[in-house]
């Protein structure tokens, strides 16, 4: 019998920090490519829209200087789409906010406390929408170590 995970005995706080685990998101959401494409700015929607595939690009860690192979429409979505103004919107929905937080600074881990500031929301109310049993966008606590 395996035993659980460390983090799934742990009951998420409004400090927990959060991030989107992309490797969850593929493997739960066949369409997620398509769900990115409708986050890229007018300009990579035209660009990715005969695209196929997952091209891979090498990144450079800004920090660490080291060459990482990332998913290219990701890396465009989060170095270019990410920081356009009208990336979230008021009329953007709470978990589609949270998601474009995540995208707009680079993926980096944010507790819902974080999250209400940017936000401009309750933490407590952030906290339950990312913490249930579903899973929203792959937005999940990050992990600890």
């Amino acid at each position: 019998m395996s035993k659980p995970k460390l983090s799934s005995l742990i009951k998420p706080t409004v400090s927990t920090p959060f991030q989107i685990d992309f490797a969850w998101w593929k493997e739960q959401d066949r369409s997620w490519r398509v769900n990115l494409r409708s986050c890229l700015c007018e300009e990579h929607q035209e660009m990715y829209a005969d695209l196929a595939g997952d091209k891979q690009v090498d990144w450079i860690g800004p920090e660490t200087a080291e060459v990482q192979v990332v998913d290219g429409l990701q890396h465009t979505l989060i170095s270019h789409c990410a920081k356009q103004e009208q990336f979230i919107t008021e009329h953007t929905t709470l978990t589609e906010s949270l998601f474009r937080t995540f995208l707009s600074n680079g993926n980096q881990p944010l507790s819902p406390n974080d999250l209400a500031e940017l936000l401009d929301q309750s933490p407590h109310k952030i906290l339950q929408t990312i913490s249930g049993q579903r899973v929203y966008k792959g937005i999940r606590p990050a992990p600890q170590g």
